[in-house]
């Protein structure tokens, strides 16, 4: 039994998944501030959301209590939900929420039922995970995918990681076996300043998934707040003479390391568009 309760079928457009889940992929919460610009930025409207009841242990995903008027209490349950945002080429369907404690498999499932409802072409994930790069230096987004045609386009490649893995991973290996094409997108946060929030990272994601969806997003809020959170970090960093001699060596080594050959947003997006071209001729 599904645990997705739907509010209104929406008309989109070519529609993307975008999801961007809160906790163990998303260090400094620039993952889930990413999907959450997203929804704020284009008018989005949600459609559809999961019950809670069926994905999480409320001994760790505690509901929430607050205060109306002084005198009742709101009580708020954690919240995984879809939104259908319209965007310039092509419509996206977003998910936001937590990473669910409970039923990981079903959960997948109900995801890429509902990309399937909506008619997505692709399922594209956002994570952030803690590394040791600079904060002094542009954010190298790094991107995988579960299907080797389109990891050779988009010169991406198959990631080598072994260990525990998060809804994510699962998510992708999901998609993989339902043959439904899937991309993950990834920022690094320095481990030395991993508070939230980081809208460098943030931005960083964001860009690199216009790119990928052909439709450039405008950052320019984003810029400023990159550039105030930078220098707050510098100021913290010239205060103490261990960490500023770390952070030396990290540029140093982000410096002599050769950027890895990403195309170009136009490239990015015009491969996809022939990827996803292909697979409807094929249908």
């Amino acid at each position: 039994m599904s645990a997705v309760g739907w509010e209104e079928q929406p008309t989109l457009r070519r529609p993307v998944m975008v999801a961007g889940f809160e906790g163990w992929n998303d260090a400094a919460s620039a993952a889930s501030e990413a999907a959450g610009w997203l929804t704020r930025r284009f008018g989005a409207t949600r459609f559809a959301s999961m019950d809670p009841e069926e994905i999480f242990d409320f001994q760790s995903a505690r509901p929430t209590v607050e205060l109306v008027d002084g005198v009742t209490r709101d009580l708020t349950w954690p919240a995984t939900e879809f939104f259908a945002v319209p965007v310039k080429a092509r419509d996206l369907v977003v998910l936001r929420g937590i990473e669910p404690n409970l039923r990981w498999p079903s959960f997948c499932r109900d995801v890429l039922d509902v990309a399937s409802n909506t008619g997505c072409e692709m399922v594209v994930t956002l994570g952030a995970l803690l590394a040791d790069v600079p904060h002094t230096r542009p954010v190298r987004v790094t991107g995988a995918t579960s299907d080797p045609e389109l990891m050779t386009r988009l010169h991406l490649q198959r990631s080598r990681y072994e260990g525990p893995t998060g809804i994510v991973g699962v998510l992708h290996d999901t998609a993989r076996a339902a043959g439904v094409p899937s991309a993950s997108l990834w920022a690094p946060v320095p481990h030395y300043v991993s508070t939230p929030p980081n809208p460098s990272a943030t931005r960083a994601l964001l860009d690199r998934l216009g790119d990928l969806l052909g439709t450039p997003f405008e950052l320019q809020e984003l810029d400023a707040a990159s550039q105030a959170w930078r220098t707050r970090v510098d100021e913290v960093v010239a205060q103490d003479d261990d960490v500023r001699t770390y952070v030396g060596q990290l540029e140093e080594r982000y410096d002599s390391e050769a950027e890895t050959d990403v195309p170009s947003g136009e490239t990015l997006a015009a491969e996809v568009e022939q990827f996803l071209r292909d697979r409807r001729d094929e249908a």
